[in-house]
């Protein structure tokens, strides 16, 4: 065992003899959190902070969720009961890769990451002006094949910013959406036209490459039978939003509310005496939609305490506060988050503050 870990290890024992000593808190704890992306699922990471909070005598309800990124396929399949399929479409790149999906009678559930996600490009060859949505489009044109009428499309985590011409190219060959509506689940309110900006360099582009690509979209714009510069969410997955509803009317739609819903996260609100949530990196992203803010808008508005778990925390104290959450504590491994929510259940969620067990 490393220092590193024994030291973790010494600091959870410690903390357990002294929550023994405590009177046990009443109340059920709801733990919602998002995916650590590219590390841990959200029902991993839901698992670990569930394990802390039992240590610490509390009972918890586990609500793994995301918002149109990493996972979503996951929190709406469960919600939905909808039957896990699988079938082989093309990588950014053009690889073949088996991509899964969500089937309940006619209504479908796709995730982008899922063929087109930055997770199935090695760094070295990460390829931000050659990468397409073909893929995606393949998984859509498949359900539309396997009879759906309904399709929720979540497009989080994308290793694209080709507008959604890939995709929407694929679905044309393969005969269209066949009067099958697509709901697309976004995760940020960026614009299409504003998709390389503010997204590209995190795939691997340099900054002549983001220039290139801002260039791109506006042509492809000009060319969709609708423009969508301009339309909030619309650059989510590198403009892949913005180009099914320009081209094949797709419905774009906030998706943490929406995945939130599907779960039924009002009513088990209402039976917790606070929450606990989470995500990789807690940043200015985080305010523009994502789960972990959403969370905290629907908490703050009944009156239930938010805490926060994160792999990485970029945001000040007051605007963490502002957004409703009373404690971040940073966490890397699924140990050191099971560690920080036995910190928050043996009391550290009674003040403001902000700690790392990193």
């Amino acid at each position: 065992m490393s220092e590193r870990h024994r030291a973790r290890d010494i600091t959870l024992r410690q903390m357990s003899a002294k929550i023994a000593e405590a009177p046990a808190a009443r109340g059920r704890v709801l733990v919602v959190p998002d995916s650590f992306k590219g590390t841990h699922s959200a029902v991993h990471v839901a698992d670990a902070i569930g394990r802390g909070l039992r240590a610490a005598g509390l009972e918890v309800d586990l609500c793994p969720a995301a918002d149109g990124g990493e996972g979503t396929l996951d929190a709406l399949a469960e919600a939905l009961d909808a039957e896990r399929l699988t079938v082989t479409v093309t990588d950014p790149l053009g690889r073949p890769v088996e991509a899964s999906f969500g089937m309940r009678e006619d209504l479908a559930i796709v995730e982008t990451a899922a063929a087109s996600g930055l997770q199935l490009v090695d760094p070295a060859e990460r390829n931000a002006v050659g990468s397409s949505t073909a893929g995606t489009g393949q998984l859509i044109a498949a359900v539309v094949q396997a009879g759906a009428r309904t399709i929720y499309l979540g497009v989080g985590g994308s290793a694209t910013t080709d507008g959604g011409w890939g995709a929407v190219r694929a679905i044309r060959r393969a005969g269209g959406l066949r009067g099958a509506r697509l709901t697309v689940l976004c995760d940020v309110s960026t614009p299409f036209e504003e998709a390389a900006e503010v997204f590209a360099a995190q795939k691997g582009a340099t900054q002549r490459e983001v220039k290139e690509l801002s260039i791109r979209l506006h042509t492809l714009a000009a060319s969709y039978p609708r423009d969508p510069r301009g339309l909030r969410m619309g650059g989510a997955a590198g403009g892949l939003a913005g180009g099914l509803w320009a081209a094949l009317d797709a419905e774009l739609v906030r998706g943490a509310p929406f995945v939130l819903n599907a779960i039924d996260f009002n009513n088990r609100l209402e039976a917790a005496q606070f929450v606990v949530t989470g995500e990789g990196k807690l940043d200015s992203q985080s305010l523009e939609g994502k789960l972990v803010s959403e969370v905290a808008r629907q908490a703050r508005a009944v009156g239930v305490p938010v805490y926060a778990i994160v792999g990485r925390h970029a945001l000040e104290t007051g605007e963490t506060q502002s957004m409703g959450i009373s404690q971040v504590i940073e966490a890397s491994t699924l140990q050191e988050i099971e560690t920080a929510a036995f910190a928050i259940g043996a009391g550290g969620h009674s003040h403001h503050q902000h700690a790392s067990f990193g």
